[in-house]
């Protein structure tokens, strides 16, 4: 009954404040139109528009919020004016009131308010779907941040989810693309990284590990935690002086160079994602400032670490080696890297997908963010992926994600950053430092723990495997065929290891004998 009753809410907001109307407004056919009026009957709306979605997000809670914060950044698909009002959903959500926040924070600590912090700001600095941060002075002195989780956030998303899921699956039912898209999955993604939000304990442990992922890139800054005081509802953090990345003009009055800045949000994110496989995934302007201290003046400062993706090697390798057959225009490539990750039937005809892909890819090369058409782009996408099934992976969603957030900041930022040619040489550097000498050199070393207590071991753990009853014939032969070439490769490290020894040995001597020897 709650949830029947949440899907009504939902439905009254929608009418309420006129999102069907808003959702209509772009069809020609005159049936649609009709319908429109039809539905609209009797409604007045004054304010306008992009004020009505904002309050309907906010009014419907955290996930709409969120989606209406991924649309925010995205000015070349929207109106300037919904795309300014959705905006203020990054971080000026309504927000609850002080005095409410500061009960939380002493519940959470089990102390007073004067007793934790010197002074503690009655006034939240932001205010998002989840959360809101006060700034605070410790009882030392060090100025903080300290964020509070809202109340009752679990009920609404688990409704909402529970309502996301129940139309995943109608959609996976009903709908011709259902398989393809993977709906459930990709639902089921979103339902661990929101659940994992609401806890601020894992919010600090994933700043921390971003923090010493990024120390020695210099181009971002990471808010250091105050362990002491971070609990699962509220986390106290360092506090960053910074201006918002969407105050365009104040960072240029600053002397902020903004071509640099869309330069290295590139290269944080490449690196973030094929270096570490540990990224942000919550990159709206809402969580990025720009710090203007002049020891690390023109730094991205990263703040909320709710959401964080993470990629595994496969990952990591197969999408590198897609991105740089990209920019390298090898569509062939691309083509059979789709066929042999299984991510279309192994029958589609490689020659046809590969024309298909240049189509899309050929027209928007060499060309700067503002001469792109993102909408263009993902519907020729859409229509090439569903004429060949390709499955949606839903591991990479919310790369997918991510990676829309960082074009559509690159485009407020410098609309002539070409973004191939800005990425192309660290995938290429990335791809050499894997696969090369280094890279070889690397994986050893990794390894090389595990080799030292394995090889030992090899020939009793074989042993015993022939040992084992109900061992068929070829399984026998196949193990010893195993521990005669184990035995082979110990001799062959056996004779290498003498011989460098040997070979040290005759430089020492053959020195010794120099430096003796009269002249």
């Amino acid at each position: 009954m709650r949830r029947f009753l949440r899907l009504v809410f939902i439905v009254f907001t929608v009418l309420r404040f006129g999102l069907d109307e808003l959702a209509m407004s772009g069809f020609r056919q005159r049936w649609v139109r009709a319908l429109s009026w039809t539905v609209t009957l009797g409604r007045r709306f004054d304010q306008p528009r992009g004020v009505r979605l904002r309050l309907a997000l906010e009014r419907l809670g955290p996930i709409f919020v969120k989606f209406g914060q991924v649309l925010s950044t995205r000015r070349d698909l929207l109106p300037l004016d919904v795309a300014d009002e959705l905006a203020k959903l990054q971080d000026r959500v309504p927000p609850i009131s002080a005095a409410q926040a500061a009960a939380l924070v002493e519940k959470a600590f089990g102390r007073r308010i004067d007793e934790l912090f010197a002074s503690f700001d009655a006034e939240a600095v932001a205010s998002a779907s989840i959360a809101q941060v006060h700034f605070a002075t410790m009882q030392d002195g060090r100025e903080v941040a300290v964020k509070v989780l809202r109340p009752g956030m679990l009920a609404v998303i688990d409704d909402d989810l529970t309502l996301l899921h129940t139309l995943a699956r109608w959609v996976e039912r009903l709908s011709a693309d259902g398989k393809r898209l993977r709906p459930r999955e990709v639902v089921a993604e979103f339902d661990v990284y929101l659940h994992d939000e609401l806890d601020l304990v894992r919010e600090a442990a994933n700043a921390a590990q971003l923090r010493r992922n990024m120390q020695g890139l210099n181009l971002v800054m990471v808010p250091e935690m105050l362990w002491d005081y971070c609990t699962s509802t509220v986390i106290v953090m360092e506090r960053m002086y910074g201006i918002p990345i969407s105050q365009t003009q104040r960072l240029r009055e600053a002397g902020v160079d903004l071509q640099k800045l869309a330069r290295d949000g590139v290269t944080i994110f490449f690196t973030q994602v094929f270096r570490d496989g540990y990224f942000h995934a919550d990159m709206h302007p809402g969580n990025i400032q720009v710090s203007t201290e002049p020891a690390t003046f023109g730094r991205y400062i990263a703040l909320d670490f709710g959401i964080i993706g993470t990629l595994t090697e496969w990952d990591k390798e197969y999408l590198a080696q897609n991105f740089i057959a990209f920019f390298r225009r090898d569509y062939k490539r691309v083509a059979e890297l789709h066929v042999e990750s299984g991510w279309v039937p192994p029958a589609t005809r490689v020659d046809a997908l590969e024309n298909a892909i240049r189509a899309v890819c050929e027209p928007h090369f060499d060309r700067p963010l503002k001469d792109i058409s993102l909408g263009q782009v993902l519907m020729r996408l859409f229509q090439t992926s569903r004429r060949f099934n390709v499955e949606i992976q839903p591991q990479l969603v919310l790369l997918q994600k991510t990676l829309l957030n960082i074009e559509g900041l690159g485009r407020q930022l410098d609309p002539e950053l070409d973004l191939w040619s800005t990425a192309k040489p660290f995938l290429e550097r990335w791809m050499n430092q894997q696969v090369g000498w280094q890279g070889l050199v690397d994986r050893l070393k990794n390894e090389a723990p595990r080799y030292a207590q394995l090889l030992p071991e090899l020939p009793r753990l074989l042993h015993q495997a022939l040992q084992a009853p109900g061992q068929s014939a070829a399984e026998s032969a196949a193990l010893i065929a195993l521990l005669g070439e184990q035995r082979r490769t110990n001799r062959l490290l056996q004779s290498l290891l003498f011989g460098a020894l040997g070979f040290l040995a005759g430089v020492l001597l053959v020195r010794a004998w120099l430096h003796w020897w009269p002249a």
